[in-house]
């Protein structure tokens, strides 16, 4: 380490106030982080890229400053996809630190990764108040049990109005409309249950017909629309 003739020349003088890291909350502890080994926690962040044309939802669970989970979901460009995939198997086994010098491939997943990394510095996780954290496995249950990301599609026009693609329940078949043209419902598919369904042998027609479900008054509409037809 080289000094200045400046600082050199200097008198020394004691320093008064050096009372450590602020603790933060981690896993139902409180912690005074020092090395990224003391940092822990599962949490979410939202990244976008330069131009905002996708945007990416990760999620990590840390333990021990290592990242021990990832769930990575984008939409936006259909290059993320590809990205995600590759991202997937960058993080797990990395430490924070390391996962944020890291290129994740896509700029959205970065700037998710940065998102999260100041959550887990500075204590702001899910996983803050819960005694022990999260088990590994978490992040999965997120996407519930047919393992699909919980995306809203909504398309819609002034002249043709509203059109309902994809909600969190899943894909959107049919609009229930009341005597005013009004939206009360709509009939949807799990498709995560329904190719679970077909995995294990069952009949395409029976797994999607028991994959079918209805939200709202659906049974009151005077009229039904596909939405990605009319």
């Amino acid at each position: 380490m080289h000094f200045s003739k400046e600082v050199e020349e200097m008198k020394a003088v004691k320093q008064g106030a050096n009372h450590g890291a602020c603790p933060i909350p981690q896993e139902g502890k409180w912690v005074k982080a020092k090395d990224v080994k003391d940092l822990s926690g599962l949490t979410h962040g939202v990244g976008w890229c330069a131009p905002q044309q996708g945007c990416c939802k990760l999620t990590l669970n840390v333990k021990g400053g290592i990242i021990r989970e990832a769930l990575v979901e984008t939409i936006g460009c259909s290059g993320m996809t590809h990205s995600a995939a590759m991202a997937g198997e960058i993080l797990p086994g990395k430490t924070v630190l390391e996962a944020l010098n890291t290129d994740l491939v896509c700029d959205a997943i970065n700037v998710a990764m940065r998102e999260l990394f100041l959550q887990i510095a500075y204590g702001r996780t899910q996983s803050a108040f819960s005694e022990d954290g999260l088990e590994i496995g978490a992040g999965l249950d997120d996407l519930g049990k047919g393992h699909c990301s919980q995306v809203g599609t909504i398309y819609s026009t002034e002249v043709k109005g509203v059109r309902y693609l994809n909600t969190m329940e899943g894909y959107i078949t049919k609009m229930a409309l009341d005597k005013d043209d009004l939206v009360i419902g709509y009939e949807y598919v799990q498709m995560g249950i329904m190719m679970e369904k077909i995995k294990k042998g069952v009949d395409p027609a029976t797994a999607l017909k028991d994959s079918t479900k209805t939200y709202g008054r659906y049974a009151d509409a005077v009229k039904y629309i596909d939405p990605r037809k009319e």
